[in-house]
């Protein structure tokens, strides 16, 4: 079973009675720089901080990194890497695309392809479906599989699908300041 990812939403009224406010599958946002990859901007709090209270605040899905004290929500799909075609099409467009649909994202990667990148925040990844290896800057590598965490502090890293189904990763990403 494939899952879909879907976003609820429990807010307060006026009057302090707890509702849901949203209920509905959260669409995916493709882009042909990255094929067989498909990310679900959920929900995402302004930087600085979150804050609750009555209403319904809006979610902040772009840029797709936080900055400090900021949130963001999203899922990704990756398909297996022996079924994804490179890109193809002139680079400077598929840059745009990506700048256009997800802003902030196509920055954060080293040129030359690798898929190596590190940002100024503390992820949150929970696999849900297939697998995925997570390599870092020493070559290392990680199986990660369904019901595995992962917590990134801000580390240059990259994820391979070397598997035979698509991986679907559920991440929390916090806008941090970086020490160095």
């Amino acid at each position: 079973m494939t899952v879909e990812p879907r976003l609820v939403v429990a807010a307060r009224t006026a009057d302090g009675t707890s509702v849901v406010a949203a209920d509905a599958p959260v669409p995916a946002t493709t882009v042909a720089a990255w094929p067989g990859s498909r990310f679900h901007l959920a929900w995402g709090t302004p930087d600085g901080g979150a804050r609750v209270g009555d209403g319904l605040p809006e979610a902040v899905t772009l840029p797709f990194f936080a900055g400090v004290g900021g949130t963001r929500l999203l899922f990704a799909r990756y398909e297996p890497d022996a079924t994804v075609p490179a890109p193809t099409g002139d680079p400077d467009a598929l840059a745009a695309e990506v700048q256009e649909r997800l802003p902030g994202l196509w920055e954060v990667f080293e040129p030359g392809g690798t898929g190596m990148h590190a940002t100024d925040t503390l992820d949150y990844g929970i696999c849900l479906e297939g697998e995925l290896h997570l390599e870092l800057d020493d070559g290392e590598e990680a199986l990660i599989t369904p019901g595995t965490c992962v917590v990134q502090h801000g580390t240059r890293h990259t994820w391979h699908n070397r598997g035979t189904t698509a991986a679907l990763m559920c991440f929390v990403g916090i806008g941090a300041a970086r020490d160095r």
